[in-house]
Formats: C-alpha cells, sequence, structure tokens
C-alpha cells in the first residue's frame, strides 16, 4: 500500500522530469552521434579543430580559476559571518546576496563601465600617473573571471555559511580550549568540517561558470569565447546542429566529470577522517 502511495507522490514528478528533462536531452545529443549513420566523427572533429579546442581550454581554465578564487574568498568570508549574531548574519547575507537579484544584463553593462578604456579603473589609474594610456581590461579573460567571481561568489559564501553555522560554537571553544589559534582552528577545524560544503558550492560555481553565457558574451566579447557563448552561435547564428549537440553534451560530460571528481575527493576525506577517529 505505502509502495502505491510512493508511486503516486514520485510519478508526476518524475513523468514531468522525463517530458522536460530526459526528452529534450536525448534529441539534442542523438544528432551527433547519427549523422546519418553511428559515428563519433563529429567529437573528433570537433576536438581537432584548432578553434574549438582553444574555446573547449579556455572554459575550463577560466571556470577553475574563478572557482578556486571563490574558494579563497568565500572561505574566511563564510567563516566571519558564520560567528556574528542572527540578525547581523543576515543582513550580511542578504547584502551578499544583492547582486543576483540584478539581471544579469544590467550586471555585464556595469563592469563594461569599470573595465572598459574609459571606465573606473583606467580613469583612476591615469588620474595617479600609474599608467600613460588605457590598459586593455575589457574583451580578456581577466574580465571574465572577475565577472563570474562577481556572479557566483554569493553561491559560494551562502553554502559554505550554512554548513559552518552547523558546527557549533561547542567544537570552536573546544579548540580555544586546547590552545589552539584563531588561525589553526579555522584551518585544521572549520575546514575540514566544511569540506562537504566546499565541494557542493564549488560544483555549483564550476557548472555555474563554464555553462554561463551573459556574462561572458558582454566581457570576453567574440575573442575571448566560452562554450556557452560557441554553442549559441553554432545553433542560433549558424544553425549547426550537429555541432550545437557536440557542445552541448560535451559541457554535460565536463559537469558530470567535475561532480565525480568532486566525490571522490569526499570519499577519500571521509576515510581519512574515519582512520583518524
Amino acid at each position: 500500500m505505502k509502495t502505491h502511495r510512493y508511486i503516486l507522490a514520485i510519478g508526476p514528478a518524475f513523468l514531468l522530469a522525463v517530458i522536460c528533462l530526459l526528452i529534450p536531452l536525448i534529441v539534442t545529443i542523438v544528432p551527433s552521434f547519427f549523422t546519418p549513420s553511428f559515428s563519433i566523427a563529429a567529437y573528433t572533429d570537433f576536438f581537432a579543430d584548432p578553434f574549438f579546442r582553444t574555446i573547449f581550454y579556455r572554459s575550463i581554465r577560466l571556470s577553475v580559476i574563478t572557482t578556486l578564487i571563490c574558494m579563497v574568498i568565500g572561505l574566511p568570508t563564510s567563516y566571519y559571518i558564520s560567528l556574528r549574531r542572527e540578525k547581523i548574519r543576515r543582513l550580511l547575507l542578504s547584502l551578499i546576496m544583492f547582486p543576483l537579484l540584478t539581471n544579469a544584463v544590467v550586471r555585464g553593462f556595469a563592469w563594461i563601465s569599470i573595465l572598459g578604456r574609459n571606465g573606473l579603473i583606467n580613469q583612476f589609474f591615469l588620474t595617479l600617473g600609474i599608467v600613460d594610456e588605457p590598459m586593455k581590461l575589457l574583451y580578456t579573460d581577466f574580465a571574465i573571471v572577475i565577472g563570474s567571481v562577481y556572479l557566483f561568489l554569493p553561491v559560494m559564501i551562502s553554502t559554505l555559511t550554512s554548513v559552518m553555522e552547523g558546527i557549533g560554537d561547542d567544537v570552536i571553544e573546544a579548540a580555544y580550549g586546547l590552545g589552539c589559534s584563531p588561525t589553526f582552528t579555522f584551518f585544521k577545524v572549520i575546514i575540514p568540517l566544511s569540506f562537504s560544503g566546499l565541494l557542493v558550492a564549488s560544483v555549483m560555481v564550476f557548472s555555474g561558470t563554464i555553462s554561463a553565457y551573459t556574462t561572458p558574451t558582454l566581457l570576453g566579447g567574440n575573442q575571448n569565447m566560452m562554450l556557452a557563448s560557441l554553442l549559441y552561435q553554432q545553433s542560433n547564428t549558424l544553425s549547426n546542429w550537429s555541432t550545437s549537440a557536440v557542445i552541448a553534451f560535451v559541457m554535460i560530460l565536463i559537469s558530470l566529470g567535475v561532480m565525480k571528481l568532486f566525490n571522490i575527493l569526499a570519499a577519500k576525506v571521509d576515510k581519512r577522517e574515519a582512520s583518524h577517529v
């Protein structure tokens, strides 16, 4: 009887997922293997093309850099927020999450006004006499990383803060009672206990960065394309559906590979912690 209830409860959601997610995914991927007979030539051609290969490596490299920067900034920031009182903590999280409430196009044009040749940064350095002519900051890999960090850092901080809030003050007080300094406590107690949340947040940041379209397109331009921009170009501009399907499937495989890698890391960390108990 309980089984039938579970089926009735889960059935509509499962059916919706199949119709809205699984079937479109299959329809998207199948053309990349059957053109007209089964072949992986579309994938070998994709990685053999220097233009596509450059975009592929750039997307992975910038996604990794963005994730690492978000880790370095997000960990101490989340720890600081988790130690505040509840009202202050909510206020800080609201301020951090505020950029996500702004339209992506608006955020992109805001960064264009900051990083452009006549932007705030160049005007500041020119006024101080640090540079003689405007620097090329916009339409570079640097601009994509800056915009991506601004976009996904709130995701990293909010995820880590919720994890660190569950650690408990007694654990921190115990570390202090054993003579640990705040820095030692952060690296040897807080980070290991927050590692699972760090992995989840890292997967979200990496997957979001490599699949983002608006920010890389506005800040990177056509000379610094990412996979999502390439996918849009091949599908909407060139109507090259076979190559578009290859790019979409490659992006899915990258995200799945990163998730699998982080799951392996999490399993190794759990085994190591269990061995010390």
